[in-house]
Parts: C-alpha cells; sequence; structure tokens
C-alpha cells in the first residue's frame, strides 16, 4: 500500500511496484514548501475531482494515476472504502493535490502537518 512521508525537505509518495503499473506514474516528489493544507477525508470518492488523464479506474473500486481539473493537475491512489489522505499544494507545485489511500491516514496527516512537524497540535 503507497505511503506518503518526508524526506529531507520533500513531501514523497512511494508506491509498490502494482501501485505503479496502475497509476502509470513513478514515487511523487513534491517540495514540502508547497504544503498548503492536509486533510483527510473519510469519503473516498469525495477525494476525486476532475477526469482520468493518465492511469488507470476501475469504477466504484480504485482509481490511480493523474486527474486533470480546471485548477491543474492531482495525482490520486485511491481505493474505495476508507479514508483518503489529501494534500492541498500551492500553485507553485506541478500538482494540485495528492489525494492517497494510506494505511493510516490520521497519523500521517499528522506527521505532515505543518503543526505536526513542529510537535505541536
Amino acid at each position: 500500500m503507497a505511503r506518503v512521508l518526508i524526506e529531507g525537505t520533500d513531501i514523497v509518495v512511494r508506491l509498490s511496484w502494482w501501485e505503479k503499473a496502475l497509476a502509470r506514474h513513478r514515487d511523487v516528489r513534491v517540495p514540502g514548501s508547497a504544503l498548503r493544507h492536509v486533510y483527510v477525508e473519510p469519503d473516498w470518492w469525495r477525494a476525486l475531482r476532475g477526469e482520468r488523464e493518465s492511469g488507470t479506474c476501475v469504477p466504484g473500486r480504485l482509481c490511480a494515476g493523474i486527474r486533470r481539473h480546471r485548477d491543474g493537475q492531482d495525482f490520486t491512489l485511491v481505493r474505495s472504502g476508507g479514508p483518503v489522505l489529501c494534500v492541498e499544494l500551492h500553485r507553485s507545485s506541478p500538482l494540485s493535490r495528492l489525494a492517497v489511500s494510506v494505511p493510516d491516514a490520521e497519523e500521517t496527516r499528522r506527521v505532515l502537518s505543518p503543526t505536526g512537524a513542529r510537535g505541536g497540535s
């Protein structure tokens, strides 16, 4: 299952080999300075916006890859039935949002959030 973590000053989405095949994308890396907001979307389908540009979508089950919409592009790796970690990015980033189903979305949100990264709440 995908993991979202901080490596140095970057936010990285690590994908398994089969997730890379589904998404038709390598691991995703964006600068941490591009982070605008991070939250957990409890309804997986609400994390999806726009239309599939590349990758795979199995309606009602999984969407993986790049989705294009009027505000730019999102990288998604979303599975049905669970919460989704959403990382909103500044316009300076090549992506607008990362939407990823991760094993513990709330814990990952705490790690990524600017207050969580400083140890505050």
